[in-house]
Parts: C-alpha cells; sequence; structure tokens
C-alpha cells in the first residue's frame, strides 16, 4: 500500500554524450522524460522527424519482410505462445546484431521485392486469363481477328447479343436494308448470352453493310489480335505459364531466406528503438555544444543513474523531491497485492494526496472472486494452470504475468471457499461413487460435506455472511478515507464525513439486529439494549450529516439543503449493502450448474456406454460452467471494488509514470547493471 517517492531529475552534458545518454537511459527505462522548451537565443530544439521517418520506414520493411515470410512459411506456435513473452538476448548477442543491421536490412527489401514481383506476376496472369476468355469463343476462326477483307472484299468480325442463327442475322440485315443482297454470314460460336460471327460482303457494300449492323446490335471484339485466335491460345498460356514460373521462382527465393526470421524480429525492434530514441531529442533542449534534459524517476533508482552518468558521460545530475499535482504515480506492493494493481490502474492511478489503496483490495479481490466462483475443483484448476504457467515462462510480460499471478491467488482463494461450501466439482464425489460404484462416499471434509456450511442448503445464511462481509468493505473504505483526512491534515472531514457515517450506518445496523423480525432473518437477534444504542448513534450521525455535510457552503439555506441531500445518501448506503447480494447469487450459481451437470451425465447409468457420456459431459459442461462463472466472478467482483469500496474514499486521477524505454516486440536485451 505504497505509492514510491518521486524525484525531479535534471541532466545537463556535453552534445557528443547525448546518444549515449539517451541509450542508457532506454535500456535502464527508470526516467520519464518531460518536454524542457527554453526559449532564448542560446537553446534550440532540434527536429529530428526525418530521422524519425527514416527509421520507422525501415521498421515498417522488416515487419513487412516478416509478413512475407509468415505467408510462404508460417512460424509454427503453440497454443500457449503468447505467454512466452519476448526472447532475451545477452549485450554482445545485441552489439554483434546491431553490427550486421545493414545487411538484414538489404535481405528485407529483397523479400519485399520478391513479394511485389509475385504480386505483378499475378496480376499479370488476371489480364492473360481475361483475354484468354475472350479468345476461346473464336477458336474455330481461320484468319486473325483484326483480318477487315481481300482486295475486292470486306470482313466484319464481331458478336450479337444473345444466341442467333445465319438466318437471324440476314433477316435483321434485310429488314435494315432489303438492298444488301450479296452477304455471306458465318457463326463462329454461340451460346445463350453471345453469337460470335464472321461476316463477309463486297467493297461496294460496305458501308450500307456496316450501318445495318450497327442498327442490329453488332459489337467489335474488344481486343482485336493481329494473329489467329489458336495461335493467340498459345501465345497467351505461354505468357501464363512463364509468370507463373516467375512466381514459383520468387517463392523460392523467399523461402531459402527463412533462416533470417529471427535476424529480421531483431531488425524491427532495433529500428523501432532508433526511432523511439531520436523522438526522444524532441524533448530536449540543446545549445551548439551542450543539451538540458529534465524528467521524474523514482527515488530508489536516482542515485545509482547519478553515479553512473556522472562516471560515464561526465554529466551534472540534479535531484529534487516531487511531490506536486502533475507529478508522475509508480505503485510499489508486496507479491500478493502486486497482481491486482491491474485492476486498479483499469479505474485510475491515486492521487499524490491519497493513499494507494491496491494492498487492501487485494484481499477483499480474492475473498469476493473466491465466493462467487466457489468450487474448489475450479479453483484447483485455476491454480494449478497459472501455476504452471508462471514456471514454464520465466519471461512472460510484465502486465500478463501480474494477471496470471492475480488469477493464481483467485484459484487458491476458490479452492479455498469451495472446501468450505463442501463444493468440488459440484457433488462430483457423490455422483460418481453412488453412479459408478453404488456405494455412498464418507463424509470427507471439504469434498463430500462442506467444512462450513453448503450455501445450496443454508442460503440465508450465506446472504447474511455475504452482508457482514459487505458492511466491512463499507467500513475500510470509511477507514482509508479517514487515512487521507489524516494525512492531508483535514482533521475534521474525519468526524464530518467518516465517523459520522460510522455512526448512522452502524447504528442503524445494531438497531435493526435488535429488532425480532430482523433477528429472525439474521439468525441471532441482539438484546433490546442495542435498540437504543443504535437508535442514538445513528440520530448523532444523521445530525452531524444533517449540519456539517455541506459546510463548504457560505449560505445557511444553502448548507442545511446540502445536509438534508447528504443525509439522503443513507439509502445509498443501503443500496450498496444489498448489493453484496451477488456473492450468494454467483456462488449458487457456480454449484447449482455444477451439480446439474454432473446429474445429467450420470443419467445413463454405469455402463460402458453411461460412462461415456458422463465422462463428455462432465469435461464439456463444468469447462462451459468455469469459463462462463469466472468471467461472471471476475466482472462483479470489479464491480463491488469501482462502485462500492471506491465511491466511499477514492478519487484517483493520478498519472501513471510511463518511463522512457525500450519498447520491442520481439526481443529484450539483458542488461548487467
Amino acid at each position: 500500500m505504497a505509492m514510491l517517492q518521486m524525484q525531479r531529475i535534471n541532466i545537463y552534458a556535453l552534445l557528443k554524450h547525448c546518444k549515449g545518454i539517451l541509450e542508457t537511459l532506454q535500456r535502464r527505462g527508470v526516467v520519464e522524460i518531460e518536454n524542457l522548451d527554453i526559449r532564448d537565443s542560446v537553446f534550440f530544439k532540434e527536429d529530428t522527424g526525418a530521422m524519425q521517418a527514416q527509421y520507422t520506414r525501415s521498421a515498417n520493411v522488416a515487419r513487412s519482410a516478416l509478413e512475407v515470410l509468415d505467408e510462404y512459411d508460417k512460424e509454427k506456435k503453440g497454443l500457449l505462445s503468447s505467454f512466452k513473452g519476448r526472447t532475451p538476448i545477452s549485450r554482445q548477442e545485441y552489439d554483434r546484431l546491431v553490427d550486421s543491421t545493414q545487411d538484414i536490412l538489404k535481405t528485407a527489401y529483397d523479400i519485399v521485392a520478391y513479394k511485389k514481383n509475385i504480386e505483378q506476376n499475378e496480376a499479370e496472369i488476371i489480364k492473360y486469363e481475361s483475354q484468354l476468355e475472350a479468345v476461346k469463343p473464336w477458336l474455330s476462326l481461320d484468319v486473325p481477328m483484326n483480318f477487315s477483307g481481300t482486295f475486292s472484299t470486306k470482313a466484319f468480325i464481331g458478336k450479337f447479343a444473345g444466341k442467333k442463327t445465319s438466318g437471324d442475322i440476314l433477316k435483321s440485315i434485310a429488314a435494315v436494308n432489303p438492298d444488301i443482297e450479296r452477304v455471306e454470314v458465318d457463326v463462329i460460336f454461340s451460346d445463350e448470352n453471345q453469337t460470335c460471327v464472321f461476316i463477309l460482303c463486297s467493297n461496294i457494300e460496305e458501308e450500307p453493310l456496316s450501318d445495318a449492323l450497327r442498327k442490329t446490335g453488332f459489337e467489335y471484339p474488344a481486343y482485336q489480335s493481329p494473329n489467329i485466335p489458336a495461335q493467340r491460345q498459345k501465345e497467351i498460356i505461354r505468357h501464363i505459364n512463364n509468370r507463373k514460373g516467375r512466381i514459383l521462382e520468387n517463392v523460392n527465393n523467399i523461402k531459402a531466406l527463412v533462416s533470417y526470421r529471427s535476424k529480421l524480429k531483431f531488425l524491427e525492434d532495433y529500428y523501432v528503438m532508433k526511432a523511439e530514441r531520436y523522438k526522444a531529442y524532441d524533448e530536449l533542449s540543446m545549445s551548439n555544444n551542450t543539451f538540458v534534459m529534465t524528467g521524474y524517476i523514482p527515488a530508489n533508482e536516482s542515485q545509482k543513474l547519478k553515479t553512473y552518468l556522472e562516471e560515464h558521460f561526465d554529466a551534472e545530475v540534479e535531484l529534487e523531491a516531487s511531490d506536486t499535482k502533475d507529478t508522475p504515480i509508480k505503485l510499489k506492493n508486496n507479491k500478493f497485492s502486486e497482481p491486482v494493481e491491474s485492476v486498479l490502474a483499469t479505474y485510475s492511478y491515486p492521487d499524490r494526496k491519497e493513499a494507494d489503496p491496491t494492498a487492501i483490495m487485494a484481499i477483499f479481490y480474492y475473498i469476493f472472486f473466491g465466493m462467487m466462483f466457489s468450487d474448489a475443483g475450479y479453483g484447483l484448476v485455476m491454480a494449478l494452470a497459472c501455476g504452471f504457467m508462471l514456471l514454464k515462462f520465466k519471461n512472460m510480460e510484465a502486465g500478463l504475468k501480474k494477471s496470471v499471478k492475480m488469477f493464481f491467488w483467485c484459484g487458491v482463494s476458490t479452492t479455498i471457499w469451495g472446501l468450505l461450501f463442501g463444493s468440488f466439482f459440484g457433488d462430483a464425489v457423490s455422483v460418481i461413487s453412488n453412479t459408478f460404484f453404488g456405494v455412498t462416499p464418507p463424509n470427507i471434509p471439504g469434498l463430500v460435506v462442506p467444512i462450513w456450511f453448503n450455501p445450496v442448503n443454508d442460503p440465508m445464511r450465506m446472504l447474511m455472511f455475504s452482508f457482514a462481509l459487505g458492511i466491512i468493505h463499507l467500513f475500510t473504505g470509511l477507514a482509508i478515507c479517514a487515512y487521507n483526512n489524516i494525512k492531508n491534515k483535514d482533521y475534521l472531514a474525519v468526524l464530518y464525513d467518516v465517523i459520522s457515517w460510522y455512526l448512522l450506518v452502524g447504528g442503524a445496523i445494531l438497531a435493526l439486529l435488535s429488532l425480532e423480525m430482523m433477528g429472525n432473518i439474521a439468525g441471532f437477534t441482539l438484546p433490546p439494549v442495542f435498540l437504543k444504542i443504535g437508535g442514538i448513534m445513528a440520530g448523532v450521525g444523521a445530525v452531524i450529516v444533517l449540519f456539517f455535510s455541506g459546510r463548504e457552503s457560505k449560505n445557511p439555506i444553502k448548507r442545511l439543503l446540502k445536509g438534508m441531500y447528504g443525509l439522503y445518501g443513507a439509502t445509498g448506503y443501503l443500496s450498496d449493502i444489498l448489493s453484496y447480494s451477488r456473492l450468494l447469487a454467483l456462488g449458487l450459481a457456480t454449484g447449482v450448474i455444477a451439480q446439474v451437470f454432473n446429474q445429467i451425465g450420470s443419467m445413463m447409468g454405469s455402463s460402458v456406454f453411461g460412462i461415456i457420456i458422463f465422462c463428455l459431459i462432465f469435461f464439456i459442461g463444468h469447462l462451459l460452467n468455469i469459463g462462463i462463472n469466472a468471467l461472471g466472478a471476475y466482472v462483479h467482483t470489479n464491480r463491488l471494488q469501482f462502485v462500492e469500496f471506491f465511491g466511499k474514499f477514492y478519487k484517483g486521477g493520478g498519472r501513471e509514470f510511463k518511463p522512457f524505454k525500450i519498447n520491442t516486440k520481439h526481443y529484450t536485451v539483458k542488461e548487467e547493471i
């Protein structure tokens, strides 16, 4: 439950060391660089846009080359490959690969060029295939497509829409111009869509026949080859085969470079780092010989970095405490609560003036998730799966590792609650024992009978326990609110905004539990004296809320009206407490659905077929139940934190600490610092 103390760091050094210092900061990843704009005649901003564009372009070429390799030789990845994280390489290996970046980049350009050549040839094949389709109807024509006739004749080569005979065409021509007599029509090809024809006439009748053909819907072919169609077909096929050969050659060239995949991954990362490093130049102020940099650094990292920069780059480093509103937030928690930081981050980082609630939230988070999932078998599956991934994938990314750790602890909590409630894959032990072995299993605590109680058989007890946990959760939120007020030396706010609600809500609860009606529901009744004590507490709390919740207003009428509105907030506490009934609802849903799948699976009895059916239904049914109810537990646990818990004390609005670091995709460099 802590936020690291941040310091402002100012670095002054010679310009010749700028590249080395930026590379050091990028590798260590402990400084958030802030834009520094000194406006005078000495310092200036360097425009690095061209260099950023160059390195970004090179990174894109490497990325495109990798995509091409994956297209023709897909990289084999395991089912859990997303958990592997980036591959670590030593500093020596990094330096060796840096020396060969130009050769790797040339290979990347070659791969991209091969792919471009393939695409060009594929486009040409499509064009030639279109021409091949166009020439097929004319294959029986024994003259070139551009044949126009002889010395004394005129030839027309074209087509009509629809299916026609030579007689139909002659009748159409005669209908337009009866004087045309010496015409010969040869149908080359005919189907439902078109009729391809060769028409011959004397030179004398060329013009009237041309006019008549135009009026009857005659069309010339789009492409008129100087070759006979059969020859043109062979020529087109030769072109297509030639392009296919080129494609095969380029594909083989690409496959021959598959061994460069790992180097291309490094190249992409390397140029991304270079582009980001030059982008960092935009944050600096420079003179002709020096530069100035400013930013934020965690206090526990500052002295080590200061010493290193002063020894290796002869830099002047200034450190000063920073606790302003703009200071970024970096959380520090133990291994148990640290995984829940990712949940907090999805809501908002805490403000510098309030406490980090992660550690306390983690306790309730694991408890509530376990209660809602509430099956020891499911929890065991989750914990073992997450534990396996944490042990197997040592290089898992930090954010993903936090989530896996969080679900590991959620699985542990679920297992504990499942044993307390006597649910192990529902009532699997009893069903299997009775159905397939014909015996009633012994009362094994946690597996057959609950260690504590069974919520399915005693839902009211579970409901009251849920409400009790909810009240503790809400009151803990108020306690953190009091801590924040004390931290900020606003002591009266502790009385007006915290103790008042403790009195009002706590007194109301005591009074209700002393009533016989509520006692019957809760299972116990407080002595009658608590009715009076609770009433007095609630009354005192209500008076404080009424007169002081609107204390920021100077106008007494507005102050009283705000107080009345604040007092109306007591209904919000009732709503919040009722919200914790979801602990009962989701817990019951998980257990009941599990039992239903067990009963369905056992309906076929103890035969071989029944065993097979049971195994299938057991596996599929419980897998679905785990997926659906784990998601439900996750969503509703988050809601209880974000709405009910945070609503009592948390303002948020802090800015996450985002250091200048290596943001690579494939590799990470192991530094010996």
